[in-house]
Order: structure tokens, then sequence, then C-alpha cells
């Protein structure tokens, strides 16, 4: 549901990201008039082979992660995909376009896309819970969670546990926050990135981070002993210090403090290990 309702918090599409999302639903045989400049969601199912994920065939065609171009690309049952398609995420998730060769054909398709996934913590689906008992073994759980390799880990900078909830949590929980004044403040954070730097946090890179990132020394030496104790590699070093940079953003504050740098680290957990 959650990941349903995230396409309705970015920013509207601008006229260019409209044309070429446009454009690549043609590809793949999906435009249709009334969803111009509507953000897609695609929800491939975990059957989806590496071809239809991430494109193929010949003459080469956009796959999911094409035709959720400026969109929101959603893998539900996360370790439940093919290994190979996993991976062929890596590229894309870096530089926001896919390349497909084959004998007689080579195509470039854009891949820009906010990937939402989501997965149980084991097998049974209740390591953790307190409704229920887990019955997974420990090698079970190392099995299942191992599916996932630490590069494709790394490339996902929220990490979020998202707890079970009891019967009366679920009938009697007040109407939450509506989707129109979170974007509200989604698209005020995007102004300040962009105003200050001439683009998003997402979009920075080596030396950039660092100059827009502006961390106090308090902050700094927090993040130097999270990194160390976690065993972060450098891309998990920067992407925590541009959640870090973004969290300001929300907050509107000029520089990033110790508290921002908190909660960034927060996002970037390791999953819950069996008992």
């Amino acid at each position: 549901m959650l990941a349903q309702r995230f396409a309705g918090l970015l920013p509207a599409m601008t006229t260019q990201e409209a044309l070429e999302s446009a454009a690549v639903a043609s590809l793949g045989g999906r435009f249709a008039l009334e969803n111009w400049a509507v953000r897609p969601t695609c929800a491939p199912h975990h059957t989806a082979s590496a071809v239809a994920l991430v494109g193929g065939g010949s003459p080469p065609r956009p796959g999911e992660i094409s035709l959720a171009h400026r969109g929101v690309l959603f893998l539900d049952e996360l370790p439940e995909f093919p290994r190979a398609a996993l991976e062929a995420l890596r590229e894309p998730l870096e530089s926001g376009t896919i390349t497909i060769s084959r004998a007689a054909h080579r195509a470039e398709f854009p891949a820009r896309f906010q990937l939402v996934a989501a997965m149980n913590p084991c097998p049974c689906g209740y390591l953790g819970s307190n409704l229920r008992a887990c019955r997974c073994s420990p090698d079970q759980v190392s099995r299942y969670q191992g599916k996932l390799s630490g590069p494709l880990l790394d490339r996902i900078d929220l990490h979020v546990e998202v707890g079970s909830l009891a019967a009366d949590e679920l009938v009697n929980t007040p109407p939450g926050e509506a989707s129109a004044s979170i974007r509200d403040r989604v698209v005020k954070a995007r102004n300040r990135a962009i105003t200050r730097q001439g683009s998003t946090n997402q979009a920075l890179e080596g030396q950039a981070i660092d100059a827009q990132c502006q961390l106090d020394p308090a902050a700094a030496k927090f993040l130097n002993t999270a990194a160390a104790r976690l065993g972060w590699s450098g891309r998990g070093i920067h992407r925590c210090l541009k959640v870090a940079r973004t969290i300001a953003d929300l907050a509107g504050a000029a520089t990033v403090q110790v508290t921002h740098v908190a909660e960034a680290v927060q996002y970037r957990r390791a999953l819950k290990a069996a008992h």
C-alpha cells in the first residue's frame, strides 16, 4: 500500500520528463493519453525474467525498469526474483540508463526510476514478530537473506523495518497525513537543493557531496565512527551523506547536523539476523 502511494509524493513531471516517459511507454506498447505526465508505477511479479525486468529481445525492447523511468519500480518479495534479474539492476541504479547488446542490435534505454522493494525478514515471515513465533532455522534465514548481494543492498539508500500491526491498531487507527501535504514538503526540500547546487541531492557525485553536505565537526565524527563500526563501503558513506543532506533540507537546515546524520545512519541498518 505504501509503495502504491509513493508516486503521489514525487514532484510533478516536467515536460521533458513527461516526453521521456511517454516515449518509453510507446516503445513498450503501454502509452495512453490519460497517463500523460503521470509518474508510472511498475510492479512486475517476482517470477519475471531478467529480460522482462531489464529489457532485451531482438530487436531490443525496454523492460520494466525503463517503463518505470521517472516513476516508481516496486519489487515485492525481493529475494524471490531471479538472482540474474536483481544483479542486472546494479548498473541502472548508478547510471540511470541500461544498455542492451545483441548480435545485430545495440540499444540504450533510460532507466532513472525510484526503486521501492519489500521483503519478509525470513521465509515464514515472522522473524522478530510479536504476533507469532518464527519457525525458520538460522540456516534458512541466512540462505533467504543471502539471495540479496551486498553490492545491491549498498545501492538501496533507505532500509526501513515495517513492523506487524495488531488487529485493534489496524481497525482503530485515525487517518494518516494526506499525500498532498507530504508532497508539498518534498517539493520545497527539492527546490532548496536545486537552488543551492543546481541539481537534486541524489545527483551529487565526488567532491560535490562534501561541498554541499557541509557537515559540522560533531556530525563528521559521528559518521566516521558509525561507518567504521558498520563496515560501510565508500558508496555506502556517500549515499548516507546524501540522505542526511536531504533530511536537513526537509527540516530547512542550512548545514547537516548530528541529528540528520544519525537519522540517515538508522536507515542503513543491516537485515535482522536469526537467533
